[in-house]
């Protein structure tokens, strides 16, 4: 939203006063509004209306009843004259809007009634809504939950992304494998957002630089119009929406009219098509150059865009930059967006011809910057050649921060050639690489990892450097989630049952979850718990049922594994168990075994090949251990396509055992790990991210933990790691092996998983056979536990009880107040 331009304000207030009454929200008046918008909005008849179009009905007259606070929220920022956020990320996994609005504004059981009165049942309709999936994983499902906590603390600010034609692929398994196909979340339009051409930028590309007495020019040879959507994100028990502005790609010549009347029908369009390629996909296949190439251009276009953006709305109340600093904050989600600090210098000294260390002095106090991973493989670089050829004025801009912060260091700390090597933005041992992390931390006043364990390690390791030239820059945010969509929504009825015993309102008073800790011992308590558990089962057991034909039993030990499909991440570790416990079963069937049904979800991206095969090998073990009638159903395996957030909403709170087992010290903190115990799961798992903070609020006895620790696998790898070792010693992992790569599970092909063996026998990258004795161990601890199904409960509401520091309130309320400096909008002015 923008507020409007001065010569209008008199002109609207008549408009205001009549849009100050909200909207009434009672079931009739509900009724006759979703009935009105059928026939006037989408222009259908109510008789004839599909079930799609009244979702779209529906979702209008919510959005009609967030509006007025949108508007006031803005009138407010600009009324209070406030400094506000903006967090630029390159995903947004927001999932769906229409549930999490509802209950924002607490219309859902009037909405229902409403439409159970047309003869509309709430929850198919809500399935109408496909998951906006502008995100990969945790990453982008942490910055939609920052959102939603940043309108709930009435936060002035703005999210800044990209709206994609297709989002994450959607994933078909066909006979085992991951088969990608488009995502086309709006193909049926998108009832939450709105258009603001008004406020279209250029982005440009390629070109050269020229440089007289007045400074630099850049004149490029490619542009592409960026054209700002709008979607609403309301806030939880206040009256403040925030925007979150995708930006969508719109060619600068749209059709070349002679080319077209020639017949030259493609020609024609060509350049059309080449521009809107830039928002056509999230993540495009970068194994080659064009898809490397075309990710720069993804991350330069919505950064551009949004620099344009955040300096126009300052320069609408401050002709000068005097207070930009006080006014912005630039927050850097991971070094996607990095491109950004070239780009503001860019305008600052190229546009509005500021001296350099007056724009360089803005930029460090406005940018501030989360990194994700310590994984080199991991942290971006650019080839100095490609950066040059797509953005060459922003290169020379890199190279002269580059040579102004090494002369500076030469001055504090002398000319170390190896210290000026290790910090040097230029990467010129590596084929000549710009390193996007390197820029974000000499750019940013703050720089903060997700976990208390991970940002000691981006100290001690990554940035270590850096650290000792400004410690003061460095601090630790772990992560939180939303417990709004995590737990209110997710989970109603654990929700409901809370707050009848404790009269907690978990939409927005996590932090009090710990007076359910005497609940643990209460017997009514645990048993009402687990039949909640329960019933959340049952419905896990539909989607699973619906969803792959595989029917399991609710009463099993509901063992979970969903995140992106990564070999950090362990799926793999965990696939082993499986064929271990498969092997057991089959050699003393007699024993007592405790049922299970082990669920994996997840996309592997379309480039990496192992996560695939991986994929592959759980299908296909999958298909053996359930059809063998010597298990029955003792051993289940599946694996669910096409995970979401959505589906994601399902599993979790129907999950008995999280997994959460990367090897230690390269899950930066994760938040999967976070949903599970606030629903009621206990977590196996390494001491990683933040699983060591869930550890100390939990309790070593409610959480199940193994294998090596951090410093313990830098020691081995520093020893030099020899995974035969760990097979010689072990016939049980030997057999495992043996299996997987004989073709025990795949007949068809025997060799077709001696990659992943090979992978495992021949360097093992991860640890996973270093672990497999503890996993197992640890498995079987596990097994224990269940048996005791009271116990099991208690231990289970213990971990719920612990969750409260990790709601995503508490963390965005850490950014506000120790890093942007930002203080909320005060209410009703």
């Amino acid at each position: 939203m923008n507020a409007p331009p001065p010569a209008m304000s008199s002109a609207l207030s008549a408009a205001e006063a009549l849009a100050a009454a909200p909207l009434p929200a009672d079931r009739q008046s509900l009724k006759k509004a979703i009935v009105d918008a059928l026939t006037y909005r989408i222009g259908k008849d109510p008789k004839t209306a599909t079930r799609n179009d009244v979702y779209h009905a529906a979702a209008q007259v919510v959005r009609d009843r967030l509006v007025a606070r949108w508007m006031d929220t803005t009138r407010r920022q600009y009324a209070q004259n406030v400094k506000r956020i903006y967090y630029l990320s390159m995903e947004f996994l927001v999932g769906r809007s229409f549930s999490n609005a509802l209950h924002a504004v607490g219309l859902y059981e009037e909405l229902a009634a409403a439409l159970a009165e047309l003869g509309v049942e709430m929850e198919g309709m809500v399935d109408e809504e496909p998951d906006a999936a502008l995100g990969n994983g945790g990453l982008g499902r942490l910055a939609a939950c920052f959102l939603d906590s940043m309108a709930t603390l009435d936060l002035p600010g703005f999210g800044y992304g990209i709206r994609y034609d297709y989002g994450m692929f959607a994933q078909r398994i066909h006979d085992g494998n991951q088969i990608e196909q488009p995502d086309d979340w709006l193909r049926q339009g998108n009832p939450w957002e709105f258009a603001r051409p008004e406020h279209t930028f250029p982005v440009h590309f390629s070109g050269h630089v020229t440089h007289d007495a007045a400074g630099a020019h850049w004149h490029p040879a490619e542009v592409v119009m960026a054209v700002p959507y709008d979607t609403i994100v309301p806030g939880a028990a206040t009256d403040s929406v925030m925007t979150l502005r995708l930006w969508h790609a719109r060619s600068a010549e749209p059709l070349d009219l002679s080319l077209f009347n020639q017949g030259d029908y493609m020609q024609a369009v060509g350049h059309r098509n080449a521009s809107e390629n830039v928002t056509r996909v999230l993540y495009p296949d970068d194994s080659s150059r064009q898809g490397r190439e075309l990710r720069l251009r993804q991350e330069f276009f919505f950064v551009s865009a949004s620099v344009q953006d955040l300096v126009r709305r300052y320069l609408h109340g401050h002709p000068r930059f005097d207070r930009f600093a006080d006014k912005v904050a630039i927050h850097l989600n991971d070094t996607h967006p990095a491109i950004a600090i070239p780009e503001l210098m860019r305008v600052l000294v190229d546009q509005h011809r500021l001296g350099w260390d007056r724009a360089w002095g803005l930029c460090q106090k406005v940018f501030s910057y989360t990194n994700h991973t310590i994984m080199p493989e991991a942290l971006e670089t650019w080839p100095i050649d490609m950066l040059g050829q797509v953005l060459p004025r922003h290169l020379e801009i890199i190279y002269e921060i580059n040579r102004r912060f090494l002369e500076a260091v030469r001055a504090a700390r002398g000319n170390d050639p190896a210290l000026i090597t290790r910090l040097s933005i230029v990467d010129q041992e590596h084929g000549g690489r710009i390193r996007m992390a390197w820029l974000s931390v000499i750019a940013s006043h703050k720089i903060n990892g997700v976990s208390k364990l991970h940002s000691e390690l981006i100290t001690q390791t990554l940035f270590a450097d850096f650290a000792s030239l400004w410690p003061e820059r460095f601090c630790n945010k772990t992560n939180g989630i939303t417990p709004r969509r995590w737990l209110a929504y997710a989970n109603r009825e654990l929700a409901n049952l809370i707050q009848a015993r404790t009269g907690i309102d978990t939409r927005i008073e996590l932090d009090r979850l710990r007076e359910l800790t005497p609940l643990a011992d209460d017997p009514s308590f645990r048993q009402a718990f687990g039949e909640i558990k329960g019933r959340n089962k049952v419905r896990l057991a539909g989607l699973i049922a619906a969803s792959t034909g595989i029917t399991v039993d609710p009463a099993s030990l509901f063992d979970v594994q969903i995140k992106r499909m990564h070999e950090y991440k362990r799926q793999l570790l965990n696939v082993l168990h499986v064929v271990w416990r498969y092997q057991q079963i089959i050699a003393n069937p007699q024993a007592d075994w405790v049922p299970r049904t082990v669920l994996f979800a997840g996309k592997a991206a379309s480039a990496y090949r192992m996560a695939k095969l991986i994929i592959k090998l759980i299908n296909d073990v999958a298909v053996r251990v359930n059809h063998d009638p010597r298990v029955g159903n003792l051993l289940k395996v599946v694996f669910l396509p096409n995970y979401g957030v959505s589906a994601a909403e399902i599993i979790i709170p129907g999950a008995n055992l999280s997994e959460q087992i990367s090897t230690a010290g390269t899950e930066a903190s994760g938040t999967g790990n976070m949903k599970f115990a606030l629903n009621g799961a206990l977590t196996i798992g390494t001491l990683d991210g933040a699983n060591v903070e869930i550890r100390e609020q939990v309790g070593d006895e409610n959480i199940f933990i193994f294998g090596l620790t951090t410093p313990e696998v830098a020691r081995l790898r520093q020893e030099g790691y020899r995974p035969s070792t760990w097979i010689d010693r072990d016939p049980a992992l030997r057999q495992v092996l043996l299996a997987i790569g004989d073709g025990t599970f795949s007949p068809d092909d025997p060799g077709r998983f001696r990659p992943i063996v090979d992978a495992l026998v021949n360097g093992d990258q991860y640890l996973l056979l270093a672990d497999f004795a503890a996993y197992i161990d640890c498995q079987r601890r596990v097994d224990e536990a269940w048996r005791n199904a009271d116990d099991w409960n208690r231990r289970a509401i213990l971990n719920v009880a612990g969750m409260g520091v990790f709601s995503s309130d508490r963390t965005i309320e850490e950014y506000a107040n120790e890093i942007w400096q930002v203080q909320p909008l005060a209410r009703g002015s």
